[in-house]
């Protein structure tokens, strides 16, 4: 197996990111700055509210032969985001509890599955968040066969229909996930911060009793 790694963002740009993503509907201002770019399937949901944000770890599985993405532990870091190809599976979990709590371990922000997850109940409980298409009690066969090669990490892959590079960043909350292509990640921020900080300035407004007109004068848009 080729435990390929990758060149992580600078901490510093990572923890603005975390800071701008504290603002409301952080995947849509994320979103919004990409000219609607980068948004995954709206079928991809968090199994609780909350979010995720940090450089993605790319793992892809065999289609139709899938396996435990366990293997990315071997190269996850604190702060990543775990990204699983798992071709849209929906009937084959290959993400539970006790892979959770391995991740956890490792300081590993969550996870996004092109797939689908199980134990969520238990994933819920140690706040670990997953995004997944479906929640299924069918587990891979690793368990019963032992096989754990035919995993690649940190490769492109594809996730709820959007390719991800190992290092861009994801974006993740209740709303839904959106994807910042490493190579565009100084630019989009700025302009993300802009959006969040115009965005509050708008509700302070509207608390305020400005008028559409008055808010269309001021911010050029709603």
């Amino acid at each position: 197996m080729n435990l390929r790694d990758f060149k992580r963002p600078d901490a510093a740009l990572l923890e603005q990111y975390r800071q701008v993503a504290k603002c409301y509907s952080v995947s849509c201002v994320f979103a919004d700055v990409q000219k609607r770019g980068g948004v995954m399937h709206s079928s991809m949901k968090p199994i609780f509210r909350g979010k995720a944000v940090g450089p993605a770890l790319t793992v892809k599985l065999s289609p139709g032969d899938l396996q435990d993405p366990l293997a990315a532990l071997h190269v996850a870091q604190p702060g990543d985001v775990v990204v699983v190809d798992a071709g849209g599976e929906t009937e084959t979990s290959v993400f539970g509890g006790l892979m959770g709590s391995l991740f956890k371990n490792r300081g590993v922000q969550g996870a996004i599955v092109d797939g689908a997850c199980r134990d969520i109940d238990e994933l819920i409980d140690m706040k670990f968040i997953l995004f997944s298409r479906a929640v299924t009690a069918r587990g891979t066969h690793t368990m019963f066969s032992g096989r754990k090669d035919d995993v690649e990490l940190n490769v492109p892959v594809s996730c709820g229909g959007i390719v991800v590079n190992p290092g861009d960043m994801i974006v993740a909350d209740e709303i839904g996930v959106t994807v910042v292509p490493r190579e565009n990640l100084a630019e989009v921020l700025a302009q993300a911060k802009a959006q969040a900080d115009r965005e509050e300035a708008t509700r302070r407004r509207i608390a305020e009793g400005r008028t559409f007109e008055q808010l269309l004068e001021e911010f050029g848009r709603i």
